[in-house]
């Protein structure tokens, strides 16, 4: 649905984004994952028609949409701060687009009516937005943004402004409108979790240039890049040479991993924290723990390894038996270890 081709775009001496391609498909929830800087709210503004490209080109269903000024697109923005009229109400601040495009009266009371039940907002109508819950104002933004019923929404770090317990709620609504209204879904953002939850597809940002396009699984079980490696999820990365086994990691030995690379190719083996298991007979790697936190369900163990100048980290179910001082073995099995080219 949506051709993004090499797209490129500087500020003076600094490249905001290095020869983009994408390709979003209908009805898809895709997410720009990245650190600050990457880039990925600087392509937002171009499909909003904020900012204009350098080189490359934008096709919706075909047509350019970079030619068409931005009021003209089939396209809407829901801005991170909301943006909503204090001195309106929610059915006011709805019904605000569809007044501008000089719609009748019934039409715009309906189409509003609608939105709003999708929303969860009918009895809110009447309320004006500092009577609002954070949740609440961002369900009136969403439906502001939705009731025109835009071809594709743009939606800049929506849940920033949440709590962690209302963000986990907004996470859960938003995939479910965006499965009721079959509107495509982009979504900007540089919290993974935030990503992983919502995104149908992620494409993983770094420094104006895409990593890796893939679904959230893949994105995590197989990073391609060491960029995606470190910033998916928390892991542990060895640096070394690819060999049958896995990776000839200095100072370490073979740690075991799966892997397609020639011989001597410089790699970096990567083992999620949840594949490592505590293993007092033995293990892959000898180590001492040490710490232990608890996070709800899950424990997290830091191990020092000898000859590695950062902690190991395993994350056990529940809480675990292991104390600071104890020394343990490390153990996965070569299918949970992937290597990435250096």
């Amino acid at each position: 649905m949506l051709q993004i081709t090499g797209v490129s775009r500087r500020f003076g001496d600094v490249t905001a984004l290095a020869d983009v391609s994408l390709e979003i498909r209908q009805g898809e929830f895709f997410a720009l994952l990245g650190p600050s800087g990457c880039g990925k709210t600087t392509l937002l503004r171009i499909l909003a028609g904020f900012e204009s490209p350098d080189s490359g080109t934008v096709t919706l269903d075909g047509d350019d949409l970079l030619g068409r000024a931005a009021h003209r697109r089939p396209v809407n923005l829901m801005f991170q701060s909301y943006a909503l009229f204090p001195h309106m109400t929610v059915a006011k601040n709805v019904a605000y687009g569809l007044e501008r495009e000089k719609l009748s009266k019934a039409e715009i009371r309906s189409r509003v009516g609608e939105v709003l039940e999708k929303v969860g907002l009918s009895a809110m109508a009447g309320r004006r937005p500092q009577q609002l819950s954070g949740g609440q104002r961002q369900r009136v933004a969403l439906a502001r943004a939705i009731v025109k019923r835009p071809r594709l929404l743009l939606l800049d770090e929506p849940l920033s402004a949440l709590d962690k317990k209302v963000r986990a709620e907004m996470q859960l609504e938003l995939k479910r409108l965006q499965h009721e209204v079959g509107i495509t879904f982009v979504v900007v953002t540089h919290d993974q979790e935030e990503a992983m939850s919502l995104a149908d597809r992620i494409a993983v940002f770094n420094a104006g240039r895409v990593e890796q396009v893939d679904e959230p699984v893949r994105l995590y079980e197989r990073p391609r890049t060491p960029f995606v490696a470190g910033f998916v999820g928390a892991g542990n990365l060895f640096p070394g040479r690819a060999c049958a086994a896995g990776v000839a990691a200095d100072g370490l030995g073979v740690l075991p991993g799966v892997s397609d690379l020639p011989d001597g190719t410089p790699a970096l083996l990567a083992v999620r924290p949840e594949r490592i298991r505590l293993d007092d007979g033995g293990g892959v790697l000898k180590g001492e723990v040490a710490d232990v936190s608890f996070y709800g369900g899950v424990s997290h163990v830091a191990v020092t390894v000898p000859g590695r100048p950062e902690p190991v980290l395993v994350a056990t179910q529940g809480a675990t038996r292991v104390r600071p001082g104890a020394q343990v073995g490390l153990a996965w099995t070569p299918g949970d270890g992937v290597l990435v080219p250096q």
